[in-house]
């Protein structure tokens, strides 16, 4: 430590000024990146990275050609069938179809409608469906169609008939996916082949070429949303409308992100300001600290646009955590200065500034180590903006401790001895009691402790990892209210999908003679197959089609089957599959047979097959598929639970086998990484405390200090997470981090007080009064740190995104958690367990 000591002495304090200008210019020169800066909302930042599932479900998509879309929520004031109402709304389908980046937009006018009148099955065989357009339909029939119509309730109108949607269409980014499916196999090239410099460097292309596009790709996104809402609100003098859909709420949620860093940047900064001038009433504490933490802010702000780091709503209190870390340090070295300057008024300015920065440059630089500990335990989380944000973070507070230790000391050396000396016993009134209540009450403390840790046991044990995705937005916000109306009235909002493969083929023995006998599960003259008949004929010619093996009544019976189930289910609200146009068909011909179901389905027009067919069929593979929409705000909403009842009932009790079935989705996505982070993070956090554990031996050089020096941490974590298990908090995106990097942040104070408590308990071995010297000394630093980070965390409740709200309160309870265990619990272990040795006792009148 010496050595690394005289380095810095040798490059920063023996020449100030030559090492503050060369940081300032440095720092200056990533400053002039951050106009580039970017910022990412996409889907893909909620999943997990290497899930098998996000393949599978980039395979359906294409498969499908699944199209983004938003949707438009209208409830007229008027009725909806009026003549004005349709006028009006007609007027809004074709003012959002003009929008550039709209392929289309459905409408209930643009819809085929089945039962206003009845159709017959010629009618649908020649493609004689009519529409709201047509001037002469009945809306009696068509109201009562809209109600009823497996197809259209709960899709186009509520049941109700009062609200409507319109579906806008939006053009497919060919590129956007032509991109990430090529990454995706050259990653699987590289995984299977093994990697060499030409595939990495094509990969690395692809990769730059896919981020940039996506650059792009948002902008026109965020411009559309935009003139979707410039035109929506022309009609809301007639209609309540919301916008929706997942590009409006990833649009809205880069807002969020950008909202945040401006209220947290300027938030903290003004706390910075009244809270140094307060404390400290001397202008050299509120220049030097605030510039240390500015230009630490600035410095990792130009460095992550410099290697193209995407800031995400996960790491968008990535600069108020940074400017809360890089004050504490700046806090600790200015108090120990205060010190030293009030113990040796007479010391030149360079010897005091040497002393303090040498007395304080062991403790922070380990108090770093376990904060980059906690940040760097998120890099196994599996979700890319976890991932940076913990790269960011570690890269952050490593920077924050080299500004710190050359911008403070190389101001103070550059500014001067203050004019004013502080007093030595000043500001340690509050820290001397808490010395006196642990003094008095130390059982208390003890037995207290143990309550705690028992019910932080019992809290945890009732934390879970479910929560409702509407809940991370402010009741206020467009993406809340839409969310509610869409879940009530249209339908759900979350999209599950259930993709069935054919059975596989009956096995066939072929034996000598060539005779071939089948197991009997195959009946040629079956009603519901397309055995040997008189009707197969009519597909003999050249122009007749294979036989599906899902569009046929057997077919369609067990699609039918899980169609119901599905439907039957209360977090789910529309379901639609290749069962929807068959009870539909039902409807219209009694007894529809293999025969018919085929003209049909060659006889449809393209449009309608479109809508009823394509998007559940592919004939290729044998392959249906069936889309739900799961009710997001429902209270009884549990995710994995309900895929797996979902998967059991189909497989256990509808008979098919598991590898037929598939899950798929954004919920499916979404659950997954919920139940990775969870798992991964609760295990990290062992590791992290192992971890600090390791250090703790190494700095101290004793188990036993350590272990009473992690016991405080410990129960400081477990406090936030069984405080969160009792208050019915689940663990998201982002509170599930909060232990690791609670733990991270508040150990600093321990470290800060245990290595004062070995110094001045060499000068006259004895716990108590030793306790007293720190309480009014290093305790005094760590109250400070530890104030000003819960009251800078609580400038996260400003945010528009509520995990961040939580992740600010939760954060600076456990820092106070954590400051009370080391006032009182710490010392109170300290003087029961005497792990440095025996206490000499003092003289009274000492």
């Amino acid at each position: 430590m010496r050595n690394l000591f005289s380095i810095y002495e040798t490059l920063v304090l023996r020449r100030p000024l030559l090492a503050l200008l060369f940081s300032l210019a440095l720092i200056g020169w990533l400053a002039s990146h951050i106009p580039n800066f970017k910022l990412d909302a996409s889907a893909d930042a909620l999943v997990l990275e290497g899930d098998q599932s996000l393949k599978y479900y980039r395979e359906i998509s294409t498969r499908y050609a699944s199209e983004d879309f938003l949707l438009v929520t209208y409830q007229p004031k008027q009725d909806l069938l009026s003549s004005p109402v349709l006028a009006e709304l007609d007027k809004l389908r074709n003012d959002l179809a003009s929008l550039e980046g709209v392929s289309s937009v459905t409408t209930i006018l643009d819809v085929p409608l089945l039962a206003s009148p009845q159709v017959s099955f010629d009618d649908v065989t020649d493609g004689k469906i009519g529409s709201l357009r047509n001037p002469a339909i009945d809306k009696a029939l068509v109201r009562k169609e809209l109600a009823q119509s497996p197809i259209y309730k709960n899709l186009l109108t509520s049941s109700d008939g009062q609200t409507t949607a319109l579906q806008v269409n939006l053009v497919r980014d060919e590129k956007y996916y032509a991109l990430q499916a090529l990454r995706d196999q050259l990653r699987e090239q590289q995984a299977d082949k093994g990697s060499n410099p030409a595939l990495e460097a094509e990969l690395d292309e692809v990769i730059q070429q896919l981020r940039d596009h996506t650059v792009k790709a948002n902008d026109k996104q965020s411009i559309l949303v935009d003139k979707a809402r410039a035109v929506i609100e022309n009609y809301r003098d007639n209609a309540t409308l919301f916008l929706g859909g997942v590009p409006m709420i990833a649009t809205d949620m880069i807002n969020f992100v950008k909202s945040d860093l401006v209220v947290f940047g300027i938030g903290i900064v003004t706390f910075i300001i009244v809270t140094m001038s307060v404390i400290f009433r001397h202008a050299v504490w509120v220049v030097l600290p605030l510039l240390s933490c500015v230009l630490s802010a600035t410095f990792m702000l130009g460095l992550i646009t410099l290697l193209d780091w995407r800031m995400t709503v996960i790491s968008s209190n990535f600069v108020a955590i940074l400017l809360i870390i890089s004050l504490s340090i700046a806090i600790h070295l200015v108090v120990r200065y205060r010190e030293l300057l009030a113990a040796n008024p007479e010391q030149e300015q360079r010897e005091l500034v040497k002393n303090a920065t040498f007395l304080m440059i062991k403790p922070c630089i380990y108090t770093t180590l376990t904060t980059i500990v906690a940040f760097a335990s998120l890099v196994v989380s599996g979700i890319r903006p976890v991932i940076d944000f913990g790269w960011m973070m570690t890269v952050g507070v490593t920077a924050s401790l080299a500004i710190t230790f050359i911008v403070l000391p190389t101001g103070l050396l550059l500014w001067g001895k203050p004019s004013s000396i502080p007093s030595n016993n000043s500001d340690s009134a509050t820290t001397t009691r808490f010395a006196a209540f642990t003094e008095g009450h130390g059982s208390l403390i003890l037995w207290g402790g143990a309550l705690l840790a028992v019910l932080s046991v019992f809290g945890m044990s009732q934390l879970k990892v479910e929560n409702r995705f509407i809940d991370y937005f402010h009741d206020t916000t467009e993406i809340y209210q839409g969310m509610e109306v869409i879940d009530a009235e249209l339908g759900g909002t979350i999209p599950l999908e259930v993709i069935i493969d054919a059975a596989p083929e009956p096995e066939i023995d072929v034996i000598a003679d060539n005779t071939v006998v089948d197991d009997g599960s195959f009946d040629e003259f079956d009603d519901d197959g397309f055995g040997d008949d008189d009707f197969s004929d009519d597909f003999a010619d050249d122009e007749a089609v294979e036989p599906s093996y899902w569009f046929n009544r057997a077919g369609l019976n067990r699609i039918e089957q899980v169609h119901d189930y599905l439907d039957s289910l209360p977090e789910t609200g529309k379901v639609l599959s290749l069962a929807t146009p068959y009870k539909v068909l039902r409807t219209i011909a009694s007894g529809v047979d293999d025969i018919q179901l085929a003209l049909i389905q060659r006889a449809l027009p393209e449009d309608i097959n479109d809508i009823l067919v394509h998007p559940y069929l592919n004939e290729e593979i044998d392959q249906t598929r069936i889309t739900v929409r799961v009710m997001e705000t429902s209270r009884t909403l549990r995710r994995d639970e309900l895929l797996t009842q979902v998967r059991g009932h189909l497989v256990n009790e509808l008979g098919f086998e598991e590898d037929q079935v598939h899950l798929t989705g954004m919920l499916v996505l979404y659950n997954n990484m919920l139940q990775s982070l969870y798992r991964s993070q609760i295990l990290t956090l062992g590791a992290v405390f192992i971890a600090i554990l390791a250090m703790f031996i190494v700095l101290f050089r004793s188990l036993s200090i350590a272990l009473i020096a992690l016991a405080p941490n410990i129960l400081a974590a477990g406090m936030v997470l069984g405080g969160m298990g009792l208050a019915g908090i689940p663990l998201d995106i982002m509170t599930v981090t909060i232990a690791a990097i609670s733990v991270g942040i508040a150990v600093d104070d321990t470290i800060h007080y245990v290595h004062r408590f070995r110094s001045e308990f060499a000068k006259d071995q004895n716990y108590l009064a030793t306790m007293y010297r720190c309480h009014g000394s290093i305790g005094k630093a760590m109250f400070y740190t530890s104030v000003i980070i819960v009251i800078g965390f609580s400038v996260l409740a400003l945010s528009n995104f509520n995990p961040s709200i939580y992740f600010g309160l939760l954060t600076g309870m456990a820092m106070f958690a954590a400051l009370m265990g080391a006032l009182l619990l710490l010392p109170q272990l300290l003087i029961t367990f005497k792990p440095l040795g025996p206490n000499v006792e003092l003289a009274k009148d000492q």
